[in-house]
């Protein structure tokens, strides 16, 4: 990956001075070298963007609030929605232009499996790591604080188990399977998962609805200072920088409007690196995306882990350089067609897809590299020569993309 910086012609100074005044002027040169004599002007100016009350929705957040989209030529409306069901809906029937939005929905959506069947796409990625498992304090009382004590704790004390994922195609309902089985508990046969939206999550803990969940952040570390359940583990610890949320849209909406897609993208582009590039930065988005009108909880439940500062809720502190990030040098930004396939191989695996799909089509219809190396390019942004990377999980097992039908049958545990 190339500079960090991408090359507006605006000093980080004067970025930084811009944040704290709310909003960054338009510079004409810029504005000028965006679409040459108007060719590349956007054909929708205003867009709206579906959020969910999540620390990972900051791009999309921080890009309207201190002004690249104006940059760029378009007007970014965040808009706040009360579930990933409805994003959903609202995606597919048009009332959202765009979305912060779960990989896995996208790809859901795209194959017909667990609602609606439309042509999607994946612009780029929001962010990488992250989320986590949560535990309730009971569990964690009886000695489940892992998945292998959790193993032991539900053969000894026989009962139906509840853990919760925040859609059925999800990234954490995906996590939270692959989890449970390393320890070898079926999520289908020996433990109940339900759907909860992410900001209920702490709540339903807390009045006994679940023994589990998986969802990101700030949520996990809500539980924590309520001091309602503990942290198991991280997903950055299931899969070291995993994929998790996606700019996604209609494919449609990309054919009709591919400038506003290239100007949307490098305003939240540009905020992702701006949120990545000092601590102050990062301290400065807690305190915004906390506010009631996004995610609405004290900046003490995103300021800690986004800094990599973590606490299990059972007397474990660390510091993890694998925290959330939204740019690292373009690395979380890139549109990896393994990253979407790995999902599509884990429906499979669970019984959501009855049959293998076509994973790298699918994919690569998806998944808006050209697209995205247009954007790149402008942004002086590094890409990588390869749209298949190469991972291991936390048992073991390494994800490469290149046989995706091998991979999904491989496991032990599956529906």
């Amino acid at each position: 990956m190339t500079d960090l910086l991408p090359k507006p012609k605006l000093s980080r100074r004067r970025v930084l001075q811009a944040a704290a005044a709310g909003a960054l002027a338009i510079d004409p040169a810029l504005r000028a070298a965006v679409w040459a004599a108007g060719s590349d002007k956007p054909e929708k100016e205003e867009v709206k963007i579906g959020f969910i009350p999540l620390t990972d929705c900051a791009s999309v957040v921080m890009a309207s609030v201190l002004g690249f989209d104006k940059k760029y030529g378009v007007k970014i409306v965040p808009s706040k929605e009360a579930s990933w069901a409805g994003v959903r809906d609202k995606l597919v029937n048009g009332e959202l232009d765009m979305s912060h939005v779960l990989y896995g929905l996208v790809y859901g959506v795209h194959v017909g499996a667990g609602g609606p069947k439309k042509d999607m796409a994946v612009l780029m990625g929001l962010n990488r790591n992250g989320q986590a498992i949560t535990l309730s304090k009971a569990l964690a009382d009886k000695g489940a604080v892992d998945a292998p004590s959790l193993a032991k704790v539900m053969a000894k004390e026989k009962r139906e188990y509840t853990f919760a994922g925040t859609f059925p195609t999800s990234t954490h309902t995906m996590w939270l399977n692959y989890w449970l089985a390393t320890a070898d508990i079926s999520p289908v046969k020996d433990a109940k998962v339900i759907v909860v939206p992410p900001p209920q999550m702490v709540a339903n803990m807390r009045v006994g609805n679940m023994d589990g969940f998986c969802v990101g952040e700030p949520w996990g570390q809500r539980a924590i200072i309520d001091k309602i359940g503990v942290t198991a583990i991280t997903t950055q610890d299931i899969w070291k920088d995993h994929p998790e949320k996606v700019l996604g849209t209609r494919a449609e909406f990309v054919k009709a409007n591919p400038n506003t897609c290239r100007a949307v993208m490098m305003a939240v582009m540009e905020a992702g690196q701006w949120i990545d590039a000092s601590l102050a930065n990062k301290n400065k988005m807690a305190e915004v995306v906390a506010e009631k009108s996004y995610i609405n909880t004290s900046a003490d439940a995103i300021n800690q882990r986004i800094l990599g500062r973590y606490d299990n809720g059972m007397g474990k502190t660390w510091d993890d350089k694998n925290h959330m990030k939204f740019f690292d040098d373009g690395a979380v930004n890139f549109p990896f067609l393994s990253d979407g396939m790995w999902f599509l191989t884990q429906h499979k695996r669970w019984g959501i897809l009855k049959e293998h799909p076509d994973y790298l089509a699918v994919a690569k219809q998806i998944n808006q590299i050209d697209l995205y190396k247009e954007v790149a390019g402008a942004m002086k942004v590094g890409v990588p020569k390869d749209p298949l990377r190469t991972s291991t999980l936390m048992d073991g097992v390494v994800w490469d993309g290149k046989d995706p039908k091998k991979y999904a049958d491989s496991f032990k545990v599956k529906a």
